[in-house]
This record gives C-alpha cells, structure tokens and sequence, in this order.
C-alpha cells in the first residue's frame, strides 16, 4: 500500500532519468572554464596512455577538443544558438576519446585515429551549424468523405520550436509560414528550450516569433511538456496575443466550404492513464459531423483517439525525424 501511494506521488516527467539528465547538464554550464580545461586535459592524459605508440595523437585530440570548445562558444558570438555549451564541450571531448582510446589500444595507425577525430568534429558542426537551419516541410494529403475535394483545406503544423533568443531559424521558420500560406496553423507546444525556460529575453523573442504566425482560419496551439513551460508560463507566452488561441482541453469548430473542422486541443499531462481519461472525456462532448483534429503535444494517445473517432492526430514532442536511422 505504501509503495503504491509512493508511485502515485512521483512524477513520471521530473523523476525520469532523460529529465535528470537535461537538469544536470544545464547545471554544468554554471562551472568555471578552467574545470573545462582540465577535464578536457584529464582526457587528453588518458588518450596519451592508450597512444603510447603513437605520442602525436594526444596532441591532435587536445586540439581537435578545443576546437570544439571554440566551435560551441562562438555559436551565441555568430547568433545561432544560445545553448549552454559547457556541457557539450565535455560530452565531446569524452565521446573523442571513447571512439580513440580502443583504436589506441589495439595499436591502430595514426592516420586512423586522426580520420575519427576528423569526422566526429564534422558531425558536430554538422549538428549545430548546419542541421538546425535546415528547415523542411513535410506535405501529407488526407482523404475523407467528410470534406469536399473541390475546397481543400491546408493545415500547418509546427512542433517544439524551442526558443532562446532570435536566430537565422526563428527568421527562417516564419518566411516558410509566409510562403506556404495555410488556412489554418497548428502549434502542438514546447515554446522555449529547456535551459530558458524563465528566461525574459526568451519569453519576448517567442512572443515576436508568433505574433507573426497568421493564417485565414486562425492559429491554434497547446502547452507543451510540464516540466519545461507549465501551462502558467505558455499563458504569458500567449497573453495579448489576438492572433492566435491557446486550447486548454477545449473543442474549436471553424465551418470552411470544403467542409467543418473540429480541432480538440489537448494538454498533454503525460501520465498515461490521465491522458488517456482526458481523450474519452472530451470525445464524450464531441461535436457532430466533420473532420476531428486532435491536437497535443506527445504521440502517447494515438491509439485511444483512433480508436474514439478522431480522424487526424497531430503532435511533437520526439523529434520524429531529426535523427534516424538509417
């Protein structure tokens, strides 16, 4: 009985270990440089044991682990992203030397512990150069005979912006919105990154991000995960706004000529048994006829509003997409 009012008493969000982890690395970027310094030298000493063979290895992954340093603290300096970096700096550098030090060990040549140095230093400029600004669309065509073919209806949604400060990607995600002129735009939450989360400098950058999503049958959007913006803190993000309307496990009906649009907004709680009660809950007040869009912030529920009538199910959260494989 004990153990069962300790399990109703955790948190499946704070309490989870990927939870734990975000906190503690955002917690590193408040160490002093110099600690940096010697883990990274720390490192280089372990590397110099595996390549006794090899001295100038050693050498080379000092350097290629303070590029990467230099690379993630110039990423505010060139304003394209203001993440802590700390934190990134010495998984890299402990990611180098675990793909080396084997390679050492074993006797590898030179040339081969030099070409993974190379190229996991190219991943990572890839990953935060690179991939973050390179912005695509998905087009999904959706079939039914509850809307007419001769008046389609074009929905965009929008996923886990996580804003920190303007960059060239919050100008670039609004030009895209621009040129694809939707009838009606969908945001399923996560408005801030995790590490600015009371941040205000982060709180007027979102509100100038979307006070410029605009769109003839409106702008909809969710709250995002908890333990990053607490539905208190999306309603700051929002408040004033005339563009848009956050749905708080609310029904919106918009009547177009293809058809009517139903769309629940959904907040997502993530404890499963809850969400799954708020799906049958709100499904209960339904309103008749037309194309229902559930719209929330984590897949979890998918199967349930299937299976409750819901044609259209849109949502964030895991970043489908950004890292696959293969």
């Amino acid at each position: 009985m004990g153990v069962n009012r300790l399990r109703d008493l955790q948190d499946p969000m704070t309490d989870s270990r990927f939870h734990k982890v975000l906190v503690f690395t955002a917690q590193l970027q408040q160490l002093p440089s110099v600690l940096v310094g010697i883990w990274i030298m720390l490192c280089t000493g372990i590397c110099a044991l595996a390549w006794a063979h090899a001295p100038l290895l050693p050498l080379l992954y000092a350097g290629f682990a303070a590029l990467n340093w230099w690379l993630m603290w110039s990423l505010p300096r060139f304003g394209l992203s203001f993440g802590p970096e700390k934190a990134t700096v010495m998984a890299l550098a402990l990611l180098l030397l675990a793909l080396v030090m084997p390679l050492g060990l074993l006797g590898a040549p030179l040339w081969m512990g030099l070409a993974v140095l190379v190229i996991t230093t190219a991943l990572a400029v890839y990953a935060t150069y690179v991939e973050p600004f390179d912005l695509r669309v998905t087009h999904e065509t959706l079939i039914t005979p509850k809307w007419s073919s001769s008046a389609p209806l074009t929905v965009l949604h929008i996923a886990d912006i996580q804003v920190e400060r303007i960059t060239k990607r919050e100008r670039l995600l609004n030009q895209r919105i621009r040129e694809l002129k939707p009838d009606v735009i969908v945001f399923s939450g996560d408005f801030v990154s995790i590490s600015y989360r009371y941040d205000a400098n982060a709180q007027a950058a979102i509100r100038e991000v979307i006070a410029e999503w605009d769109a003839p049958y409106g702008v909809y959007c969710v709250p995002g995960t908890y333990t990053v913006e607490p539905i208190e803190r999306v309603q700051q993000f929002v408040a004033g706004l005339g563009n848009l309307r956050l749905l708080l496990d609310q029904w919106v009906t918009i009547n177009t000529p293809g058809g009517i649009l139903h769309i629940m907004g959904m907040v997502t709680r993530h404890i499963l048994a809850t969400d799954q009660a708020t799906v049958a809950r709100m499904m209960r007040t339904a309103p008749d006829g037309g194309v229902k869009l559930l719209l929330t912030h984590a897949p979890d529920v998918a199967p349930d509003a299937d299976a409750a009538g819901i044609d259209l199910y849109l949502c964030g959260h895991t970043h489908g997409g950004q890292i696959r494989l293969p």
